[in-house]
């Protein structure tokens, strides 16, 4: 599944569309705004898309500010209050459903796998993307790194419970489904939420020690916990700004 692009999109250098290109066409993962055909359009136009990259990246900031501030109860059984606060604690799985949790593991591993593939070009093998016929193995190993990290998960979690996120993860045709890939566009679709990306990016990035392609949420998180108490958070420098909005 891949992530639809208007017909009138084109490559901010060579003016390609998706068609001419026989590629997908990628937006800038600072700004999110401006479209390319290759790391190659993208590195030429740097000199003169830095210019505007920051502002761009401030304004789609502003809009989505005005979402409502509790993670989204589309997809799940409960909603819970400021979940960027609940990140920044690291207790952003703590007092949910059991059910929620599992789904919300699962999700956070198959959008890190996705992320991984498409930012670095790199696939673990036990994956979808090295070949795997399902990411159960994969999903093994990333719920055995979250283990290590006690405090991440729910104080009831166990190797038991472990087991029954797995099997949730092996029934064929539901979301959850290990041997189906997602990507950002399914994860908005499904929650009902352009933040519930970044929650699970910035969670995984908690459980791996670093965000997709290398990047941190820090700056991202910080503006995000900013708007939950009602502020915009825009009197961030361009800096910080152009660094909290890589890979979102």
């Amino acid at each position: 599944m891949t992530e639809a692009i208007p017909i009138l999109s084109q490559c901010n250098i060579c003016t390609k569309t998706q068609s001419d290109a026989g590629t997908t066409l990628k937006l800038c993962a600072k700004c999110q705004t401006t479209y390319y055909c290759s790391r190659g359009c993208q590195k030429a136009d740097w000199k003169q898309h830095k210019k505007v990259c920051a502002s761009n990246a401030a304004s789609a900031f502003s809009s989505s500010t005005s979402a409502p501030r509790n993670s989204p109860s589309k997809g799940l059984i409960a909603s819970v209050e400021k979940p960027f606060h609940r990140l920044d604690t690291e207790i952003w799985l703590h007092g949910r459903p059991e059910e929620d949790v599992y789904k919300l593991l699962i999700d956070t591993y198959r959008l890190r796998m996705d992320d991984d593939y498409k930012f670095d070009g790199e696939a673990d093998t036990d994956s979808i993307y090295g070949g795997a016929l399902d990411g159960r193995q994969g999903f093994q190993c990333f719920l055995r790194t979250a283990h290590r990290k006690r405090h991440l998960l729910p104080p009831w979690w166990s190797q038991e419970k472990a087991a029954e996120c797995v099997g949730v993860g092996m029934k064929k045709g539901k979301w959850s489904d290990l041997a189906c890939t997602i990507e950002k566009s399914d994860i908005i679709e499904h929650y009902g939420s352009p933040m519930m990306p970044m929650q699970l990016r910035m969670f995984g990035e908690q459980i791996y020690g670093r965000g997709p392609g290398g990047q941190s949420g820090a700056s991202m998180l910080k503006l995000q916990k900013m708007a939950e108490n009602g502020g915009d958070g825009l009197h961030m420098s361009h800096l910080d700004l152009r660094s909290a909005f890589a890979r979102t």
